[in-house]
């Protein structure tokens, strides 16, 4: 694989270079503010190819997510374009994302990340060709906060999320999306920080995993009640066994699917299995964008 050294001199100017590395880094026009991109060998010019945004979590990285969740190596099988993207820094130096009132904004800046994630987006878009209809978002943490914001404010850009460890809006007011977006929430039951039972950061209430889905499942017109499968899944290395339960809502919309994955005893910043990414991303890859969703 190659990396490409991409900077966005101005809308209309780009400079690549070539280096022997397997990702590329892209510096976005909105306040300059950089971007890890996975590019796969397998990439053709004029061949439309999914993308994912990988969000890191409050005081993380760009290049902390892409060694963490070894989204890369599957990319690299199925075509898949894997943008890391960095938030803005707090008066403490950590990088975050203006998701929602509970996380984790603390600083009250403001910052418009809807506008930076969409123009990573729009910008990886003026280079590839990207599948319009199969783009993700993937969070950790404030990350997966910002990726429910993304669902409810930028529906119509993504066809599916994964929140790890996150939550959406504890006010349903707060998310009014104008079509349909698939969900999967990944959460431990021992989860300290984020916890799954629900809480509050900073005074300001979060929900539980189980009540962030129910307000998509309403949202993505389901029509069943959560139910628990027969399917267990290796997401956890650090824990023994197929430790993860797979939950369902059933009769949704458009094609989607709104699910729970628990990983039960597990922890705020679970140690992925070499299965994680692949199960993650054969999730994302089921979903495309329903015209009938819009």
């Amino acid at each position: 694989m190659n990396r490409k050294l991409i900077t966005v001199i101005s809308i209309l100017l780009l400079i690549v270079v070539q280096t022997s590395q397997s990702s590329a880094e892209i510096i976005s026009t909105l306040k300059n503010r950089p971007f890890n991109l996975f590019v796969p060998t397998t990439y053709k010019t004029g061949t439309a190819a999914p993308l994912i945004i990988a969000l890191h979590g409050y005081s993380s990285s760009p290049e902390v997510t892409e060694s963490r969740w070894g989204l890369d190596a599957v990319a690299e099988k199925n075509g898949v374009l894997v943008a890391y993207p960095g938030g803005t820094t707090d008066l403490a130096g950590k990088r975050y994302w203006n998701a929602t009132p509970a996380c984790c904004d603390l600083g009250k800046s403001n910052v418009n990340d809807e506008a930076f994630i969409i123009s990573v987006i729009d910008e990886i878009s003026k280079i590839y060709q990207i599948d319009q209809k199969r783009i993700y978002l993937l969070g950790h943490s404030n990350g997966g906060f910002m990726s429910y914001r993304m669902a409810c404010k930028r529906s119509d850009r993504f066809a599916a999320i994964v929140s790890v460890a996150g939550a959406m809006y504890e006010n349903s007011t707060d998310c009014v999306p104008n079509s349909k977006v698939s969900i999967l929430q990944i959460h431990g039951t021992s989860d300290a920080t984020i916890l799954f039972e629900g809480g509050t950061l900073g005074g300001n209430p979060f929900p539980s995993a189980k009540d962030s889905l129910s307000k998509w499942a309403k949202i993505d017109g389901c029509t069943s009640k959560l139910t628990l499968t027969k399917s267990k899944l290796d997401l956890d290395r650090s824990i023994s066994g197929s430790e993860s339960t797979v939950s369902k809502y059933s009769g949704c919309k458009s094609g989607t699917s709104v699910e729970l994955w628990t990983i039960n005893n597990g922890v705020h910043v679970p140690k992925p299995s070499i299965t994680f990414a692949y199960e993650v991303m054969k999730f994302l890859l089921s979903k495309s964008k329903n015209p009938a969703s819009m």
